[in-house]
C-alpha cells in the first residue's frame, strides 16, 4: 500500500490559508483548509492526519485547544503552529504541550515546506516499519494457525502470554496439526525475533549425523571433517532453537542435550573448548514421553527439563468447528496460486469434511484442498473433487456406517480406522516402512510401533540397508 500524507490547514486568513495550500498540493500531499478552529476540531474529531498546521490566534477556538484536541483524537498527528512575532513564547509554551514545531510570521514558503518534508519522510519511515512488522507478524508468526474453536484459542493465548519468557517449551500432539508453526509463532512474538530461528529434526538423522549437526565439530573430529563447522546451538545464540521429533533422540543424545539445558555449555566434537551459549528451546514430538519415560526410552531428568511449558495442539478431529474455516483458507491460497476461481465448498462436500476424521490433521486438508482446487471445474469444490481416502472413508462397510451402527466407542472407531489406513498406506509402499511412513507423515519408528500395537508386524517386509 502506498503511504500517501494527509495535511490539515487551519487559518482564518484565506490569503494565507490558500497559499499554503496551493503548495503542499504542488508537493503532492493531500491537503485540507479551514477557516475557523471549531471546523478544524470537528475534522480532527472524525479523521486522522498527518500533520496540523495551525493559527494559534484564532476566533473563538485558538491554536492551543486545537492541540490539545490532537493530542487527545490523533495522537500520531505532528501539529505545527503559525505565529506573530508578539506571540513566540505562547508558541513555544505550545511545544512544551506537545506541538512539534512553530513558524513565525511573516515567513517563506520553503521555510514551511523544509519542516514539513522532514515530518513526512519521519512518518513515511514510521509507516514503512509498521507495515514491515504487520508483515513479519503474518508470515512468521500466526500464519496458518487458524480456529476459533475453544481449544485453539486456549493454545493461541498460551502462545501469547509465554512467547516473551525465556523457558523451555514441549509442543505435543499428533503428525500433521502444526508444530512447527506455533513454534514460528512463539519465537517470533518473544524479543528473540530479530535473531536467529534454527530448525533440526531430530528423526531425519542417525545419531552421529545429528551430534554432529547439534554440538559442530573441529577440523579432523572424525573422517571427512575437513574443516571447523559451528553446531545448531552455536548458531542459534541469542536466538531460539527447536528441536523437531524430540522423542526420537538416542539416549547417548539425550545426555548431552541435558547437560546444555542445565549449564548452557558444550564443547564441538573432537574438542576442547567449552563453549556458552543463550539458546530458548522449543521442542515438539508426537510421541508420549511420558510413556517413554516408564518404558525407559527417554531419561527422566530430561523430560522435565524439556517440560516446562507444555502446549498440546488438539487433533483437527477434536475441533471439526474448525474444518471448513481452515478449508477455505487453503482454497484461497490454492486459487490463487493455481490461477482458479474458487468461491467455496458444496453442501455435500461440506458434510463430508466436516465428518471426516482426518488422521492427518491440517496437513491432510491442506493436501485434500489443494487437490480439489487444481481438479475442480466447478465454482464451488464437489465431493468428487476431494481424494480418494475420503471417499473411502465413506464407501467402506467398515468405517464410520458399521462404526455407528454397532455404537463402538469413539476411540475403538478411531483405532480401526487408523489400522485401516496404516494398511493402505503399506500395500500402495509394497511393505516399505520408509516409504509407508513418509505418506503417512509420521517416523519410520513410529509407524513400527504403530504396527506392532495393531498385530500388522508381517505386512510390513524387512527392509535391507
Amino acid at each position: 500500500m502506498i503511504y500517501q500524507p494527509r495535511i490539515l490547514i487551519i487559518d482564518d486568513e484565506p490569503l494565507m490559508r490558500i497559499s499554503i495550500t496551493d503548495a503542499l498540493v504542488a508537493e503532492g500531499y493531500q491537503v485540507l483548509g479551514v477557516e475557523s478552529g471549531r471546523e478544524g476540531i470537528d475534522f480532527i474529531s472524525k479523521d486522522n492526519y498527518d500533520i496540523i498546521i495551525t493559527d494559534l490566534k484564532l476566533p473563538e477556538v485558538d491554536g492551543i485547544e486545537i492541540l490539545k484536541t490532537a493530542l487527545k483524537q490523533s495522537p500520531k498527528a505532528k501539529v505545527i503552529m503559525i505565529t506573530a512575532y508578539g506571540s513566540v513564547d505562547t508558541a513555544v509554551e505550545a511545544m512544551k504541550q506537545g506541538a512539534y514545531d512553530y513558524i513565525t510570521k511573516p515567513f517563506s514558503m520553503d521555510e514551511l515546506l523544509i519542516v514539513v518534508r522532514h515530518l513526512i519522510e519521519f512518518r513515511r519511515l514510521e509507516y514503512e516499519n509498521t507495515m514491515l512488522r504487520e508483515k513479519i507478524d503474518e508470515k512468521y508468526a500466526f500464519e496458518g494457525i487458524i480456529g476459533n474453536s475453544s481449544k485453539m484459542e486456549e493454545v493461541l493465548e498460551k502462545v501469547k502470554i509465554i512467547a516473551d519468557s525465556a523457558s523451555t517449551v514441549l509442543i505435543t500432539g499428533e503428525s500433521g496439526t502444526g508444530k512447527e508453526l506455533i513454534a514460528n509463532a512463539i519465537h517470533y512474538h518473544s524479543a528473540r525475533r530479530d535473531n536467529s530461528f534454527i530448525k533440526v529434526s531430530c528423526a531425519a538423522l542417525p545419531e552421529t549425523l545429528l551430534e554432529a549437526e547439534l554440538f559442530g565439530y573441529e577440523k579432523g573430529a572424525f573422517t571427512g571433517a575437513l574443516k571447523q563447522k559451528k553446531g545448531r546451538f552455536e548458531l542459534a545464540n541469542n536466538g531460539t532453537l527447536f528441536l523437531d521429533e524430540i522423542g526420537e533422540i538416542s539416549p547417548a543424545i539425550q545426555v548431552k542435550l541435558l547437560r546444555v539445558l542445565q549449564e548452557r555449555q558444550f564443547e564441538r566434537l573432537g574438542g576442547t573448548e567449552t563453549l556458552s551459549v543463550d539458546v530458548r528451546i522449543i521442542c515438539a514430538t508426537q510421541r508420549d514421553l511420558k510413556k517413554e519415560v516408564k518404558n525407559g526410552m527417554f531419561r527422566e531428568d530430561l523430560y522435565y527439563r524439556l517440560n516446562v511449558v507444555p502446549i498440546h495442539i488438539p487433533p483437527l478431529r477434536e475441533r471439526q468447528e474448525d474444518i471448513l474455516l481452515i478449508a477455505n483458507n487453503f482454497i484461497k491460497k490454492f486459487s490463487a496460486q493455481n490461477n482458479k476461481h474458487i468461491e467455496g465448498i458444496s453442501p455435500e462436500a461440506k458434510d463430508m469434511l466436516i465428518n471426516y476424521p482426518f488422521p492427518g490433521n491440517v496437513r491432510e486438508l491442506e493436501h485434500a484442498i489443494e487437490r480439489a482446487v487444481i481438479l475442480g471445474n466447478d465454482n464451488y469444490i464437489q465431493p468428487k473433487d476431494l481424494p480418494d481416502d475420503i471417499h473411502k472413508f465413506y464407501d467402506d462397510s467398515t468405517t464410520l456406517s458399521a462404526m455407528v451402527a454397532y455404537a463402538e466407542p469413539l476411540s475403538k472407531a478411531i483405532d480401526h480406522f487408523e489400522r485401516e489406513y496404516i494398511i493402505k498406506a503399506l500395500e500402495e509402499s509394497k511393505g516399505n516402512k520408509t516409504a509407508a511412513a513418509e505418506k503417512l507423515g509420521i517416523s519410520r519408528k513410529t509407524l513400527w510401533e504403530k504396527c506392532k500395537g495393531h498385530g500388522l508386524e508381517k505386512t510390513a517386509k524387512v527392509e535391507s540397508h
